[in-house]
Parts: C-alpha cells; sequence; structure tokens
C-alpha cells in the first residue's frame, strides 16, 4: 500500500461537478492498494497516517499529529501510485489491486482511522475526480506500507 500524504489547510473532492467532500486542516491522503497487500498494510497505514508528527506546535517544530490538533483526512483512492515506468513510457498497472479487492481494503483503511480517533471523508471509488489540495507548507510525505521508501 503506497500513500501521498499531504498537510493541507483544506481539502475537497467533485465529481461531476458536484463537491461530494470536504475538509478543514488535515490530510488529503491520495492512497494506492497494491495487489500483495493485505490487513497488515491496512494497520501500519493507519498508525501512520494518524500518528505523523507533521504539524507544527507552539515552537514551530513539526511535533503534532493529527490527533492533537484535531485534524481531518480526506481519503482519496489513486491506483496511479502503483505504476510502474521502469520500462518504457507507458506506467504498468499490473501491481495495482482489483478493484472490488481495492474497495474492500479502502474501506478497511477508512475503518481503522476512525476507530483511531480521527474523521475521515472520502473521494468517490473508481470515479474521475477533481480533488482540492490546498497544502499547507506545504508538507508531502510519501509511505509505503512494504517500506520500499
Amino acid at each position: 500500500m503506497r500513500a501521498v500524504v499531504q498537510r493541507v489547510i483544506r481539502g475537497e473532492v467533485s465529481v461531476d461537478g458536484e463537491v461530494i467532500s470536504s475538509i478543514g486542516k488535515g490530510f488529503v491522503v491520495l492512497v494506492g492498494i497494491s495487489v500483495d497487500d493485505n490487513e497488515n498494510d491496512v494497520m501500519y497505514m493507519a498508525d501512520k497516517i494518524v500518528n505523523l508528527r507533521v504539524f507544527e506546535d507552539e515552537e514551530g517544530k513539526m511535533n503534532l499529529s493529527l490527533l492533537d490538533i484535531g485534524g481531518e483526512v480526506l481519503l482519496v483512492s489513486q491506483f496511479t501510485l502503483l505504476g510502474d515506468v521502469r520500462k518504457g513510457r507507458r506506467p504498468n498497472f499490473m501491481m495495482a489491486q482489483k478493484p472490488e479487492e481495492a474497495l474492500k481494503y479502502f474501506n478497511l483503511l477508512v475503518n481503522e482511522i476512525e476507530k483511531r480517533g480521527v474523521s475521515v471523508k472520502t473521494g468517490k471509488f473508481q470515479a474521475m475526480m477533481k480533488v482540492l489540495i490546498e497544502n499547507d507548507g506545504p508538507v508531502t510525505i510519501l509511505i509505503d506500507s512494504k517500506k520500499i521508501f
């Protein structure tokens, strides 16, 4: 499982010109689910997202988590994060999970983040979305549950 975590002032998702989800301060998380992901990957990712300390404390140091600031998560499924471009110019998406399985793990990730005390909004699975990301910093963190990076 791969995620691009972006610290935001606000974020929103629109489908067909209509805003379907929005958050204030927190993270917009783009997540790609791999063919070899399992529940352990979901737990790892949920824990990292909730406890990632990238919000400033009173001294201006990145020392606070979503839990500390009462932040929200806008979670957006993005299979293209699993694209492999090492060979050729067209991405190979063979490592991206099939939609029905990916949705199962995506929903589990939503539930696990919420269980840890953070509000989660989502995009629309398999839809063409417009994602508004108003970065704060910018601060962007890459997380891979297999610890590739």
